[in-house]
C-alpha cells in the first residue's frame, strides 16, 4: 500500500462541512470521488484502499460518513461495513456497479444506510449522503428507544412500512415521514412502533 493510500488527510472542519471517509481499491476512481465530494464542499478526511484500512481510518478519524466500494482487497466493504455498524461509528454508503438481490439483502444486514452506483456523477453523491444521515438518524434515535435488539429491527421494519404510507398520503420526503412519525409518538406519548401500526393500519394522519 502506497503512502499517500495508508495515511490520513485530515483537514480543517471549522466549516463544519460534512466529514467524509472514501474508501476504494482502484485509485483513479477514489481520486475522482474525492475531487467530486471537495467540489461539493464536503471535507474529505481520509482515503482508504482496502476495507481493513477503511475500519482503521474510520476509528480513528470518526466521519460524519464512509463511501465505501463493495469490492476490496484484505477486507470486503460490507464486511467492513458490517464491523463500522456493530462499532456504532457512522453511516456508510455503499458503492457498487452490481444490483443483485442478495447483495443488497446482505448490505442491508450489514447496517449499509445508500448506496451509489457506478459509473456515478457529482449529483449522485448529495442525495445518497442526505438520505444515509437521515437514516442514520432514525436509527439512532429507535436505538434509543427500544433496547432489545429483536424488537428494534421489528420496529425499524414497522417505521419504514409508515413512512411509506406516510409519503404516499402526505407527500413526505423519507425524513420528514420519519420526523412525523417521532413528533406524534412525542406527542402522544406512544412508542414510535405503536404510530407506525397505527398509520398502517389506517390511523387518521390529518
Amino acid at each position: 500500500m502506497s503512502t499517500d493510500e495508508g495515511t490520513a488527510r485530515q483537514q480543517s472542519s471549522d466549516s463544519g462541512a460534512t466529514r467524509v471517509l472514501v474508501a476504494e481499491d482502484e485509485a483513479l476512481i477514489r481520486l475522482d470521488l474525492v475531487e467530486m465530494l471537495g467540489e461539493q464542499g464536503y471535507d474529505v478526511v481520509g482515503q482508504a484502499s482496502n476495507g481493513e484500512q477503511a475500519v482503521e481510518l474510520a476509528k480513528e478519524l470518526k466521519p460524519d460518513v464512509v463511501i465505501m466500494d463493495v469490492k476490496m482487497p484484505v477486507l470486503d466493504g460490507l464486511s467492513a461495513a458490517e464491523q463500522l455498524h456493530e462499532a456504532k461509528l457512522c453511516p456508510v454508503i455503499m458503492l457498487t456497479a452490481f444490483s443483485q438481490t442478495e447483495l443488497v439483502e446482505r448490505a442491508r444486514d450489514a447496517g449499509v444506510m445508500a448506496y451509489i452506483v457506478k459509473p456515478f456523477t457529482a449529483d449522485d453523491l448529495r442525495p445518497a449522503i442526505d438520505i444515509a444521515h437521515s437514516r442514520w438518524l432514525e436509527l439512532t434515535a429507535l436505538e434509543a428507544e427500544v433496547a432489545d435488539l429483536g424488537e428494534r429491527l421489528e420496529t425499524r421494519k414497522l417505521v419504514d412500512r409508515a413512512k411509506g404510507v406516510l409519503m404516499s398520503q402526505l407527500k413526505l420526503s423519507e425524513s420528514d415521514a420519519f420526523r412525523w412519525i417521532q413528533k406524534t409518538a412525542m406527542d402522544r406519548r406512544l412508542g414510535m412502533k405503536e404510530v407506525a401500526e397505527a398509520v398502517i393500519n389506517g390511523f387518521p394522519t390529518t
